[in-house]
């Protein structure tokens, strides 16, 4: 890919996210965060330029960038002294809540090292992860019950590329993982803003069915996992769009393949086997099981990193129940290109999947409405967390299971059994 073919397809991503992902209004302010590898954030600097200036050309009135360095993570967690990580400087956090406070929009550029943190001690990382999430607990509160438009998409950090494709160069690794970043979000297409707009349609339509249907619960079956998930009354399927609380349509994740919906949280059993290693706070979980009992995760086990998937369940009680489940077929065009991404954005719309910790408000009809008490008692879970794991593959079956106890397939063999 030539440098001007590169920039070009850079301006129609940002557009793309702009129009389609944001769809920032005239007047509105726009936050951009992200974590540069190796603290070096001119990697990502021509994207995140182009869409401030894909920003301002829809009437944006001020683009600010948050900048972070995520050595600067892996360095606290090996010299810091174990006793400061109450430390936590809130002026990021604070920047971010006054735009949401405001009605503005905040994107999040991923590209990290999904190997950052990996090797070090368990104990310091989960302190880390633990504090930050609770600083931060506000913002995620804010997301998850849509108060503003915010999208997440990504960028083809240096580590992150070497880590999907090792046997190439750095170079050549970016320039591959750029081109998996355009085609899985449709910039490859003639007109990427148009190609969004069918793809939304589409699953809008998928999600209407399921809504339709008032599944009780939904029983999984496949290699590894035997698994029934209650649906709580009022639950919601959502797809590719949401409409937000300051009156904008936007699209939370590009790429997007999922249809979900929150589970109840007290209704959760029998055994899941992952589908796809988890990159979770800098380390790897790999090939790893969960057990749950009366919605409760009992059991975990992984051959790689279970110390941190032990302290991703013990973060908080919310973080010993699901907080979504979502469907995605073994055939989604994520899944074709027959690599990881190690990046949950893009595996996550792999496989069908679900979610440890908290659930959207808004895939509870007058969910945004509840406090944390009520909406607990309706079926929803809070927690500091919100981490999506893969179960789905080409030998998973679910059916939907109704409230006489009769049931009927969603999906078999990893694709949907439902005809629209």
């Amino acid at each position: 890919m030539t440098d001007k073919t590169h920039q070009e397809m850079l301006q129609k991503y940002a557009e793309a996210i702009v129009k389609v992902g944001l769809n920032i209004r005239t007047g509105q302010r726009l936050i951009i965060t992200l974590m540069a590898t190796r603290g070096v954030p001119h990697q990502f600097a021509p994207l995140v330029r182009e869409v401030a200036k894909a920003a301002y050309g829809m009437g944006a009135k001020y683009v600010e960038v948050l900048w972070g360095d995520e050595e600067m993570l892996r360095l606290r967690a090996q010299y810091a002294p174990k006793d400061s990580f109450d430390e936590y400087p809130t002026h990021t956090i604070d920047a971010i809540m006054n735009m949401i406070n405001n009605g503005d929009a905040l994107l999040s550029i991923s590209g990290a090292n999904p190997d950052l943190l990996g090797g070090l001690d368990p104990e310091v990382v989960g302190m880390m992860q633990t504090r930050h999430l609770n600083i931060a607990s506000k913002i995620s509160e804010q997301v998850t019950t849509n108060a503003i438009n915010w999208c997440v998409v990504a960028a083809a950090g240096e580590e992150w590329a070497k880590k999907v494709f090792p046997d190439l160069s750095v170079e050549k690794a970016q320039e591959k993982l750029w081109k998996a970043i355009f085609e899985t979000t449709r910039i490859d297409q003639p007109d990427p803003v148009d190609a969004w707009k069918k793809h939304i349609e589409s699953m809008k339509e998928r999600a209407r069915y399921l809504q339709s249907k008032k599944f009780t619960a939904l029983h999984y079956v496949g290699s590894g996992t035997d698994f029934t998930l209650g649906l709580p009354d009022g639950h919601r399927w959502i797809s590719a769009q949401s409409m937000a609380q300051n009156g904008v349509a936007f699209t939370a994740n590009m790429p997007t393949e999922e249809v979900f919906t929150l589970p109840d949280r007290n209704r959760a059993d029998g055994v899941v086997t992952s589908t796809f290693p988890l990159s979770y706070g800098g380390t790897l979980i790999e090939d790893f099981q969960i057990t749950f009992k009366n919605g409760r995760i009992v059991k975990v086990n992984a051959k790689k990193g279970e110390a941190a998937l032990q302290k991703l369940v013990d973060t908080d009680e919310g973080s010993r129940h699901l907080g979504e489940v979502a469907l995605v077929p073994a055939s989604s065009p994520i899944a074709q290109r027959g690599h990881l991404f190690y990046n949950t954005l893009f595996d996550e719309n792999a496989s069908c999947h679900i979610a440890i910790g908290r659930a959207y408000r808004f895939t509870l009809t007058g969910g945004e409405e509840l406090n944390d008490e009520e909406f607990i008692s309706a079926g929803g879970n809070v927690s500091l967390n919100h981490v999506d794991f893969m179960i789905g593959s080409p030998k998973m079956d679910i059916d939907g299971v109704h409230t006489d106890g009769t049931s009927e397939p969603v999906m078999r063999q990893g694709e949907w059994a439902i005809k629209l």
